[in-house]
Order: C-alpha cells, then sequence, then structure tokens
C-alpha cells in the first residue's frame, strides 16, 4: 500500500524506540517495497543498530533533509506512487513537526498518499505533522467557545488570522463545527484528525466542503482541528 508513516523517535540515546514503532520496522524493514529515509547516516546507523533493527537496512537509508530534498522529493513521490510504503525517521522526536519533513507531508497529501505516523503521545504536535501544513508559525486557540454568539464571533475573528491554526471541540460536535466553518464561507484548507493511533483512526485533508460530504450520519470521534495558513 502507497503510503508515508511518521516514526518518532527518543528525544536521548538511551532511551528505547517506541514498541509498535520497533515491531513495524523489525518487519518492514528488509522488504523491497520499503523505503527508510533518515536524516543523518551516522546518527541514524548508530541509533537503529542501538535499538537492535536489522543491520543489513542500514544499506537502504536514503538521506532526507534539508540538503537533499529539493533533489529526491519527485522520484521519492514517483516511488511511494508505484506502492512502496516510506518510513521518515528523524534524528530525535517527531518527523515533520518543524523540520524538512513537513514538505513531504504536503506532497504525499497533495499526491493522494496516505500519511500516518506510530503511536506518539501529544495528540496536537503529531497533529501538525501530519497535516503537512506550513506551520512556521502557529496558533493552538483551545477550544471553541460553547454558545453563541460568542461562538460565531470567535470563529470569526480566528479565521482573520494568517497562521495555521489548531482547534480543539468536544467529539460530538465533529458536524457541527464542519457546517459552521462552511456557513462562514471560510476558503481555508483542513486537516481532521480523529482518533489518533487508534484502529478507527483517519485523517482527511481538503476544503472543509469536501471533508463534510463523507459524513452521512452524526458521528463521535476524539478531533483536533487544523486550518491552513492564509
Amino acid at each position: 500500500m502507497r503510503k508515508l508513516v511518521l516514526i518518532p523517535s527518543p528525544l536521548q540515546d538511551e532511551h528505547p524506540l517506541e514498541t509498535q514503532a520497533k515491531n513495524i520496522l523489525m518487519e518492514e524493514a528488509l522488504k523491497p517495497e520499503t523505503l527508510l529515509l533518515v536524516e543523518e547516516h551516522k546518527v541514524a546507523r548508530q541509533r537503529w543498530l542501538k535499538w537492535g533493527l536489522p543491520r543489513e537496512a542500514i544499506e537502504k537509508f536514503i538521506l532526507f533533509n534539508e540538503h537533499t530534498q529539493d533533489k529526491i522529493l519527485t522520484d521519492l513521490l514517483k516511488e511511494i506512487q508505484t506502492g512502496k510504503t516510506a518510513y521518515l525517521i528523524s534524528d530525535c522526536g517527531l518527523p515533520a513537526f518543524c523540520d524538512p519533513g513537513q514538505r513531504l507531508v504536503d506532497a504525499c497529501h497533495r499526491s493522494g498518499i496516505k500519511v500516518t505516523a506510530t503511536p506518539f503521545a501529544n495528540s496536537i504536535s503529531l497533529s501538525v505533522a501530519l497535516s503537512g501544513f506550513n506551520h512556521s508559525s502557529f496558533v493552538f486557540s483551545g477550544f471553541v467557545p460553547i454558545k453563541s454568539p460568542e461562538r460565531q464571533d470567535w470563529m470569526k475573528k480566528e479565521l482573520k488570522r494568517p497562521e495555521t491554526l489548531i482547534w480543539m471541540e468536544t467529539p460530538y460536535r465533529l458536524l457541527k463545527i464542519l457546517d459552521e466553518l462552511i456557513e462562514l464561507k471560510s476558503k481555508r484548507e483542513i486537516f481532521l484528525a480523529c482518533d489518533l493511533g487508534g484502529e478507527s483512526e483517519l485523517l482527511l485533508r481538503g476544503p472543509v466542503e469536501k471533508i463534510r460530504q463523507k459524513f452521512s450520519d452524526q458521528i463521535k470521534k476524539e478531533f483536533v482541528l487544523l486550518l491552513a495558513p492564509l
């Protein structure tokens, strides 16, 4: 299946790789349809061996960083489009969050390639990374007010901000907030991250009208809503 998987890695060298991430890499690393994208070869090699992952897979490492992304991005997308799965592993922390991986995630969304991630504890930063939106400047606005007219006034004011916006809302108001954005004629692309890390995970990016059409009945999902920068 063609997709990009973000692999968060520990901040400190002495810490182990998250269990699910390790299991996936142990199973998939040596397969011919697997692409392993790393930030720096030396650091990645040291950590890879420390985590007990297959030594033979090191030969498959593809450098994806600020120096190589312009050269390999197009070819990389073509490779994934053939049915391959790319695993993006930064030197430490969350790939695609304030690093060059953002461009790859964005390009995958635009090309119809699925983007997902192995478990990460913070839903906000994970949603930002998975969105692919330019987040050189972003605003976490917290929960949308419940009552009108404060709710509408708050949303109108927020939509004038130029940065990437991060909104929270309760699960049973998922469709309500999408309908409100449509009513406000918002033209900002959105990213909806539902049930992150779970079996029912749902990640959708596009115009709000198009995403709203995917839901015919009322649903209840934990979600984070991102709005693209102006």
